[in-house]
């Protein structure tokens, strides 16, 4: 059965707050708040929308505790993370390719289920649970698998101690657990691809990624709060602080505009090992004055540097293959963004998205957007109109994309019952 797309008539499961028995039970394995991770912001967003159309039973992580505020009311975790599956329901397995989701993966080899699928290179999760379960051998098996003739090479190098920068990206290993999967659900048509080639067969689905709107608060006071100035292209860059993020390029093409008299200020948002050393490479390039480094965001805050930014930075290289939630919350504050053109950034408008080359060769062009808009701030504006509609017309906001997820989830049951 060769994987497509959902048709339009049929992406939509039902309306918003129309919960009826016809539509599968879900039982949702995730990372969950207080857990900083981007699918647990998730799952913080869909899971209330998702249960105003089903029955919604919640697998609790590994040591998990409830959080406070706001996520309090909206993840109520019922069940231990091993429990058995409730009859009647479908088990949807989130897996990203970090070590938050070791535990989703263990109930994947167990049991099974649906996976839904946040990141296309899984080599990384694949290290993770060979480091963690101590069972290399599996991991070499499983490598090989994925990628036949040239997955046993690597992990014997990977042994003896040779490592590269790249190699997860070349292979992505990510049929050593789908290959465990009933079917898949992605966000992306990159991702549509990727996987309908790997497991040829395998029932997959697209859907929105679910990012809300969150309250932008009032522009001017932030600005001010951020120390903008008068005139001043605000850049806003969201995500941990990683080598893969482009932090670097991104200082590069400021240390640029500043030498060209462009007024520029850069905002960071998010936390990381790498803080030390970009604090590090800030002062030597003379820009500590230039950059704030804001750490962890509270929703409230986030919402309001979102709002306050001309240009959200989005300059992820390599990627893992995940739809950016990072690109879809600017987009639905309305802040244009720019973004490395290649692999599944190519989705986004090019009205609200601005290409760049990706990695370091990416400056001069940077330099270039950031010196344009600048210059020509109608065009900022029109950039703005451009990138609350694509989020919009995107339909990634929480209701629409529970809706369509769980029609995927229909879809799917009903291919394999």
């Amino acid at each position: 059965m060769s994987p497509r797309r959902l048709p339009v008539k049929s992406r939509v499961a039902r309306a918003p707050g129309s919960r009826t028995n016809e539509q599968p039970r879900i039982a949702w394995g995730s990372p969950l708040p207080p857990t900083r991770s981007g699918v647990a912001d998730y799952a913080a967003e869909v899971i209330p929308e998702l249960a105003k159309l089903t029955e919604v039973r919640v697998f609790a992580p590994p040591g998990w505790s409830p959080p406070a505020g706001r996520d309090a009311q909206t993840v109520a975790a019922e069940l231990p993370w091993d429990a058995d599956t409730p009859s009647g329901f479908t088990e949807l397995l989130h897996l990203g390719n970090n070590p938050y989701h070791l535990w989703v993966a263990r109930r994947l080899r167990r049991s099974g289920g649906l996976v839904v699928l946040h990141d296309t290179v899984m080599h990384h999760l694949l290290v993770e649970e060979a480091a963690a379960d101590q069972d290399w051998a599996r991991f070499a098996t499983e490598l090989e698998a994925a990628h036949p003739g040239a997955g046993g090479v690597l992990a014997r190098a990977r042994s003896w101690g040779f490592l590269g920068p790249r190699e997860a990206f070349l292979f992505p290993a990510r049929a050593a657990y789908l290959s465990l999967a009933r079917g898949v659900i992605v966000h992306g048509e990159r991702a549509l691809k990727q996987v309908s080639e790997c497991c040829p067969g395998l029932p997959v689905r697209q859907v929105p990624l679910a990012v809300a709107a969150l309250p932008t608060g009032d522009r001017r006071e932030w600005r001010r709060r951020l120390g903008g100035e008068d005139g001043e292209i605000l850049l806003v860059h969201l995500g941990f602080l990683t080598p893969a993020k482009g932090l670097h390029a991104v200082v590069g093409a400021l240390s640029s505009l500043v030498s060209l008299g462009v007024k520029a200020r850069l905002i960071v948002v998010g936390e990381g090992t790498e803080e030390a050393s970009f604090r590090a490479v800030l002062s030597a390039a003379g820009l500590a004055d230039r950059v704030v480094l804001w750490g962890f965001a509270t929703r409230e805050e986030l919402g309001g540097i979102l709002g306050a930014a001309d240009l959200g930075l989005v300059t992820r290289f390599p990627t893992a293959g995940e739809t950016s939630a990072a690109a879809l919350r600017f987009l639905a504050a309305g802040t244009p963004i720019v973004i490395p053109g290649y692999a599944q950034f190519l989705a986004l408008p090019t009205s609200a998205a601005l290409r760049v080359p990706p990695g370091e060769t990416g400056i001069a062009d940077l330099v270039r957007w950031v010196s344009h808009l600048a210059q020509y701030p109608a065009e900022l504006t029109r950039a703005r109109e451009s990138a609350r509609r694509a989020w919009q017309e995107g339909r990634h906001d929480p209701a629409s994309a529970a809706a369509e997820l769980l029609g995927a989830v229909g879809e799917i049951n009903a291919l394999l019952a």
